[in-house]
């Protein structure tokens, strides 16, 4: 039976680039999004034609009510999960000075990029553990995807650097809780990824590439976060749990 990820944010950009992967992995597919399904119809047959079963699970990670439509609509598709993969994110509406940053857009970036990704983890951990007593042979796992604003300051969008530094410390919690379980925890950290999300800011990122913002002298694309979750569901990387992956481009090297 193949194994099944869900991908959440998973029919647009990076999300869209990390399923292509999986399903070259051979792996079924529960995307997650918030459009209705007929405007993402396109970007679903594509991972069809790739050879992989696709549910699309409509919801907001950032409600308990669209969490809750999820799991709802994973559970009519799939009978186990073996991957989630918490990717979806949102930027501030407006980027604002931290001085000038208002308590409605930390909450709106904090509830999507950060207690959405630690709701839709305690959930898939628990669904994880259960499968993991019932067949000690079950291999599962979490990857969440944050971003370099983990640890590079931006100070016109504070509040999607608090979530994404946040989102790491869940890797690491639930890596340590998972642990006993042989069920690993990883993270991905992207740089400067070209998708619709940077698309506002490509002639900024473009002189700045060329001036030398990264070792590797080009954007990032949504296959190279990809190739990485691929790896790490394939459990290439089976000892590592809790290890954070830089897909930078040697972004975040200290250099003279």
């Amino acid at each position: 039976m193949k194994k099944v990820a869900l991908v959440t944010g998973g029919s647009r950009g990076i999300g869209l680039g990390i399923a292509r992967k999986l399903a070259e992995a051979g792996f079924d597919l529960a995307i997650n999004g918030v459009r209705p399904e007929e405007q993402v119809a396109e970007a679903l047959d594509s991972l069809r034609a790739l050879g992989a079963k696709v549910a699309y699970c409509a919801g907001d990670i950032g409600s308990p009510e669209g969490r809750e439509r999820i799991w709802s609509s994973f559970d009519a598709a799939y009978a186990q999960l073996n991957v989630l993969v918490n990717n979806a994110g949102v930027a501030p509406k407006t980027r604002l000075d931290i001085l000038e940053t208002t308590a409605e857009s930390v909450e709106y970036v904090i509830d999507t990029n950060l207690l959405g990704g630690f709701f839709m983890s305690q959930t898939a951990a628990k669904r994880l553990i259960a499968a993991k007593e019932r067949n000690a042979e079950f291999e599962g796992m979490i990857i969440n995807i944050t971003s370099i604003s983990s640890t590079v300051v931006s100070v016109n969008r504070g509040e999607y650097c608090m979530a994404k530094a946040g989102l790491s410390m869940v890797s690491q919690l639930f890596a340590a809780r998972l642990g006993q379980y042989d069920l690993p925890v990883y993270e991905v950290r992207p740089g400067v990824i070209k998708t619709d999300m940077t698309a506002g800011v490509t002639e900024k990122y473009d002189k700045l590439i060329q001036d030398g913002l990264c070792v590797q002298p080009r954007w990032g694309y949504p296959e190279d976060i990809g190739k990485a979750v691929a790896a790490l569901a394939k459990r290439e990387f089976p000892f590592s749990t809790g290890q954070v992956v830089m897909v930078d481009g040697g972004l975040t090297i200290p250099r003279l």
